[in-house]
């Protein structure tokens, strides 16, 4: 029953695109890929625009946390944009921002002028991030787990291709031009992207198939959703899983130092780190197409948090091997979440308004990332680092234990698994 869905869903598509609804995602996921250096390359231009501007390389420090505010803030009203007008006007958008911003870097004589810099572009990635996984979310109802994990993979992994172009040529002399070649390489992708990216018609799922899994029998709208209990153990979950994350990505270099592990650790664990989360997501995101998802998402958050105490343990044994193992397991099965949540808040809550719905989920991210940034050296200050990761632990192991009370908002006596889905309008108003 399944694969005859997806062939009817599939067939539908080819006659509304005139090709396949795949290559929408192959979009989605070229223009997630270009805009991976705002998150992932930060790190290595930080130190020669520092050098170049003759400034401490700590005052710095916020525009990161700019990008995370910005980034994340800016999908709940692109999302309502979007699920109005569709997305090729606020993709076009995109490759303005994102793009522009990226090749105006080359040029700031001034840390304000970085400040305002990063955080335009951020507003550019946050368009990409929410028409991209929503893309795949109202085209492949069918799919959703494997189709956001492609998107979100290419978010995360493309990055081991940037790094050492960025690495190689990132000095006081050579930065200028990278800055700029990486800018025209993002505006052009993403402006491709806006003219392949469409929306479905009204009424494109299936809803009346009684056989037919992870379906919300209605559409809700923003305001809707906050009515549900559901949506906010979600958004618990979402703020607690992305701490610990969040702490694993930016610290995790400054954490291996601390231990007295040697620069050849700290190096592979930092490479390989957004290698994995791509990976994860994509199996995770696929694998919660033919199993429970909230069990997924359960046993995903809950062996993170396992692996992050792996991460201490073999940080303080001093085991090089054994900590940069800890950090891929522990990144694997952290990085899914931004494609299990999504591909839930559909199941529960429709495809109509999945891009306004989703980011207001995705806010959580920026106090996941307030913990991950400002808190955790606060505490480890206070503390030590190894006692921030053992709570980066606890946290991802408490959202995987309530992941697990997760239930349908259209019928709380049973699984999403069971749900049906009844005749109510679809697609974009």
């Amino acid at each position: 029953m399944a694969a005859d869905r997806s062939d009817d869903y599939a067939q539908r598509a080819r006659e509304q695109l005139g090709f396949s609804r795949w290559w929408l995602i192959v979009a989605a996921a070229i223009a997630m890929a270009v805009v991976s250096p705002y998150q992932y390359v930060w790190s290595s231009i930080e130190g020669p625009l520092a050098r170049d501007l003759n400034i401490p390389l700590t005052q710095l420090g916020f525009v990161f946390t700019l990008f995370v505010i910005f980034q994340s803030g800016s999908q709940f009203p692109v999302g309502w944009w979007r699920d109005r007008h569709g997305p090729r006007g606020i993709t076009l958008a995109a490759a303005v921002l994102a793009g522009g911003s990226y090749f105006g870097l080359a040029y700031a004589t001034a840390v304000w002028q970085l400040y305002v810099l990063y955080s335009l572009g951020a507003i550019g990635v946050g368009i990409v991030y929410t028409v991209s996984v929503n893309t795949a979310l109202k085209w492949f109802p069918d799919r959703r787990g494997l189709t956001t994990g492609t998107g979100t993979m290419a978010f995360a992994g493309s990055a081991a291709l940037f790094v050492p172009y960025v690495r190689a040529n990132a000095s006081i002399g050579g930065y200028s031009e990278v800055l700029r070649n990486m800018g025209l390489v993002i505006s052009i992708a993403i402006f491709i992207a806006a003219f392949v990216l469409r929306d479905p018609p009204a009424n494109w799922s299936f809803r009346d198939d009684a056989g037919e899994k992870h379906y919300s029998r209605q559409d809700y709208t923003w305001r809707e959703i906050l009515g549900t209990w559901q949506f906010w153990v979600m958004y618990g979950i979402f703020v607690a899983v992305s701490g610990a994350g969040l702490m694993l990505t930016a610290k995790i270099v400054l954490f291996a130092q601390q231990m007295e592990l040697n620069s050849v650790t700290a190096t592979m664990s930092a490479t390989l780190l957004p290698i994995a989360g791509g990976i994860g997501r994509l199996i995770l995101g696929d694998l919660s197409d033919r199993v429970n998802r909230q069990k997924a998402m359960a046993a995903s958050f809950t062996l993170c948090g396992l692996g992050l105490f792996a991460v201490v343990w073999f940080g303080q044994t001093n085991s090089s091997l054994g900590f940069i193992i800890s950090v891929v397991v522990a990144t694997f099965f952290w990085s899914p979440q931004y494609t299990l949540f999504p591909s839930l808040i559909a199941d529960y809550y429709g495809e109509t308004h999945s891009s306004a719905n989703y980011a207001l989920l995705y806010s959580g991210k920026m106090w996941g990332g307030v913990f991950g940034g400002a808190v955790t050296a606060w505490l480890a200050t206070a503390t030590s680092w190894a006692t921030v990761f053992s709570i980066g632990g606890v946290f991802a192991i408490c959202g995987g234990l309530a992941a697990l009370v997760l239930r349908s908002p259209t019928d709380n006596s049973q699984p999403t698994s069971d749900v049906v889905r009844s005749p109510t309008p679809g697609g974009d108003e």
